[in-house]
């Protein structure tokens, strides 16, 4: 072992981050000790706040300090369309595009039996329960395109017509900007079928 139990420790619990393997760990708490220890303190501080304080908003299971989030709050938010996305970085790139003002159910993953993943883990209880109060007309399926997040969107889709609320998925396409010849097939197959009139 060249470095002391302290660093090696911290060495490997800066692994867990994705994308971050042992030489970027290192990396970064090498330079946290030797050039920015109070800005190692304050990590450890917000970290800490964060574990402690942080929750799952009750209605869309956004990560929150409060029993419900601020878009669950908000009095202008269209709350007869939700949208539901695998995770908060879904939310988080919807919301900063500016299109969407209704409310939100973050799965936190999507339904994978090889890895224990099932609706019980997505919280879809809450969902089926935000469905039958009759408030929400329309539910906009924003998961994935993956074998995992295409079933996870048609057993969600499922419980919405149960529940008599229209189910939609959004268009996956062509980018903006993007060359057909560079476009792969599975996306060009979904451009197709997604198809839509032009005004």
């Amino acid at each position: 072992m060249i470095f002391s139990p302290l660093l090696e420790q911290l060495i490997q619990s800066l692994t867990a981050l994705p994308g971050v393997g042992p030489k970027s760990a290192q990396r970064m708490a090498l330079h946290l000790l030797e050039r920015d220890k109070a800005g190692a303190m304050k990590i450890a501080a917000n970290l800490v706040s964060a574990v402690e304080n942080i929750q799952h908003c009750q209605q869309c299971r956004i990560f929150s300090e409060d029993s419900l989030c601020t878009i669950c709050k908000s009095e202008i938010r269209d709350r007869s369309i939700m949208c539901v996305v695998e995770n908060p970085a879904d939310l988080l790139a919807i919301e900063m595009s500016g299109t969407f003002r209704g409310l939100y159910f973050v799965l936190m993953g999507h339904l994978s039996p090889i890895d224990g993943i099932g609706p019980d883990e997505l919280g879809l209880e809450i969902l089926k329960s935000r469905l039958a109060t009759g408030e929400v007309v329309e539910l906009i399926l924003a998961t994935g395109t993956t074998v995992e997040g295409e079933a996870t969107a048609h057993y969600i889709a499922d419980l919405a017509l149960a529940h008599k609320v229209k189910a939609s998925r959004i268009a996956h396409g062509v980018p903006m900007g993007g060359e057909l010849e560079f476009v792969d097939s599975n996306t060009l197959h979904l451009a197709f079928s997604s198809r839509r009139t032009v005004d």
